[in-house]
């Protein structure tokens, strides 16, 4: 099935294709791809950027009370006199 010319610029030619999805080509005939085509599409208005998804929040690590009960048992017995 051939390609629906949808718009002709003296910079770009935009075509539907028989999926329902856009082809670009440049003035040399020669295709569009990538950041380049999804901000000419964009620009036209057949196409919705897409947005980047949110990172995953990432919780603080949960702090070990062993530990820091370890840590105060040895700065205690630093600062004590040995026993005679």
């Amino acid at each position: 099935m051939p390609m629906k010319l949808i718009k002709k610029t003296p910079e770009y030619s935009i075509f539907q294709r028989g999926d329902e999805r856009y082809a670009v080509q440049d003035a040399k005939r020669k295709a569009v791809n990538g950041d380049e085509k999804v901000s000419i599409l964009t620009a036209e208005g057949l196409l919705k950027a897409p947005t980047p998804k949110p990172a995953p929040v990432e919780e603080a690590p949960a702090e070990e009370p062993a530990a820091d009960a370890a840590e105060e048992v040895a700065a205690e017995d630093a600062g004590s006199e040995p026993a005679a």
